[in-house]
């Protein structure tokens, strides 16, 4: 049948390394590092520890082709997928492409290097395998809407459907295995965002499903278990249940001359990236007016409808995690401390002067923004002094965003700073990672990326 799903499909399947521009592989590259690095980061967070002891238990304890990246373990592929697609979400540095509002790598990477260890497959073979994950998920994003992000978070969503497409490359799926295995992984895909709410750990359960259940849903492809032909945009598919905005053409645009994959942005704050476009606007008119946190009387962001949507519900953070959304924690920390890190985060989310500042946060729904959103995420704030003036800040692409990107030493830099606060890796074992991942396009055979542990 030929349809929009199917020829999605087919490119996922039919995507070769040697077709994939040396621009895009070096941003898989990027991507891949910088993804480990928030992997590491997971190690020693209690949602990410029960995940993981969840899954060594189900798949057999410390045997398997995969790693566990957290522990050090070996289990069988689905489980290493799920155990490191849990810890690479939860300190928020995982990337993001702004126009799907979608973080690939936290699905993606998890599942591709899971089966690709398993399979002992090329570092050319698991890069390609990623690009078909990243453009797929960020097509299904796309087409999704805006609204689906209102309710639904699309990296549980659209995730389930990129790690199908990369590990179905992996598997050398053809293109009609591919599109049954985009059917089973779509009537599987969830996500919702109530958990914000209350503090819940759903949000590594999105990932951690999203990266297990895509995974299995390429291997029962493989196998000849069929799925919906039109998961995504047939009468009772995903869009019909889940979007009211949905553009099927979008799932096609650009297939193979689009490469939606060097889109993606880095992450430079550990916070919701809807946070991010205020506070390196709130930075901007912190250092050209010399002013301290105790000069800021009021803060109004002005913000798109998702930012409202997303954060709004938390008013007043009582966990860390939680605390990543509250636009008016993240500004605080900025305004204290310059960046808003890991360790910014642990040790005064809940100081005095953190909550005092937090409450002269405020966001207003802002024309230009939304109508700029997703596709450009412009921060903008109005900053109100304790002396009465008024002052503006603007940011037309966040730090990380493609023309404001991290480079190699910086993305470096993110990881090992990552490794040092979780203590899941030392320096030397790090820097011994990512001298092997920087290199992946040439690597013969995927290995584990840690050495294990006695």
């Amino acid at each position: 049948m030929n349809s929009p799903t199917a020829e999605l499909a087919a490119f996922a399947a039919g995507l070769r390394f040697d077709a994939i521009p040396e621009p895009v592989v070096r941003r898989a590259e990027d991507l891949l590092v910088d993804w480990f690095g928030s992997a590491v980061a997971g190690h020693g967070t209690r949602p990410v520890e029960s995940i993981t002891r969840f899954a060594q238990a189900m798949g057999g304890g410390m045997s398997g082709p995969a790693e566990v990246i957290v522990s050090r373990a070996r289990t069988s592929p689905y489980f290493a997928a799920m155990a490191n697609a849990a810890a690479s979400h939860v300190a928020e540095q995982d990337d993001v492409h702004n126009g799907s509002v979608f973080h690939p790598a936290t699905v993606v990477f998890p599942a591709a290097v899971a089966c690709a260890q398993a399979l002992g497959a090329s570092g050319p073979q698991l890069l390609s395998a990623a690009v078909a994950g990243y453009e797929v998920g960020i097509r299904v994003g796309e087409f999704l809407g805006r609204s689906h992000y209102k309710v639904f978070h699309t990296t549980g969503t659209a995730g389930t459907l990129a790690a199908a497409a990369a590990v179905g490359h992996l598997l050398g799926l053809d293109a009609r295995q591919m599109q049954h295995a985009f059917g089973s992984a779509g009537t599987q895909s969830a996500g919702l965002w109530e958990f914000l709410r209350t503090a819940a750990d759903s949000k590594q359960l999105h990932t951690a499903h999203a990266a297990a259940a895509g995974l299995m849903s390429a291997y029962l492809a493989k196998d000849g278990f069929t799925g919906a032909a039109q998961i995504l945009e047939g009468p009772q598919g995903m869009a019909a249940g889940m979007s009211s905005d949905a553009d099927p053409a979008k799932l096609t645009d650009g297939l193979g001359t689009r490469w939606a994959t060097a889109e993606t942005s880095f992450k430079y704050h550990a916070s919701c990236r809807h946070t991010h476009p205020a506070a390196d606007a709130l930075l901007q008119v912190m250092q050209a007016h010399g002013l301290k946190p105790e000069d800021l009387a009021r803060v109004i962001t002005h913000v798109h409808q998702g930012a409202i949507d997303v954060l709004g519900p938390v008013t007043h953070p009582a966990t860390v995690h939680q605390s990543k959304f509250s636009m008016g924690t993240v500004l605080a920390l900025v305004g204290r401390f310059g960046h808003a890190g890991l360790a910014e985060f642990e040790q005064h989310f809940q100081d005095d002067a953190t909550q005092n500042l937090r409450e002269r946060v405020s966001m207003a729904l802002d024309a230009e923004v939304d109508a700029a959103y997703p596709r450009r995420w412009i921060g903008k704030v109005t900053v109100h002094t304790s002396d009465g003036r008024a002052l503006h800040g603007r940011v037309d692409e966040p730090k990380g965003d493609p023309g404001n990107t991290l480079s190699r030493e910086e993305i470096s830099a993110k990881a090992l700073r990552l490794a040092a606060f979780s203590g899941g890796a030392t320096a030397a074992e790090m820097q011994a990672a990512m001298d092997v991942l920087w290199q992946m396009a040439s690597v013969p055979v995927v290995g584990a990326l840690l050495p294990g542990r006695a």
